[in-house]
């Protein structure tokens, strides 16, 4: 499977000119981040808060700042 990623597709034409090929945008990389990380971060913020609110001690990233 992974051997089918790597190979590169030939470059398609229509009525004789050359397709670019497909690539990530601005756009695309602003929607992984809101669904792909934000929502990671936002999780992961919300159980350091609840650990430092149980036990009174910070042990999160926030911590170092």
């Amino acid at each position: 499977m992974l051997n089918k990623l790597r190979l590169r597709r030939k470059n398609e034409t229509v009525m004789g000119y050359r397709l670019k090929e497909p690539r990530f945008t601005a756009m695309a990389v602003i929607w992984l981040l809101v669904y792909g990380v934000l929502p990671v971060v936002a999780v992961g913020s919300l159980l350091d808060l609840l650990v430092q609110q149980i036990t009174g001690q910070c042990m999160g990233f926030w911590c170092w700042f």
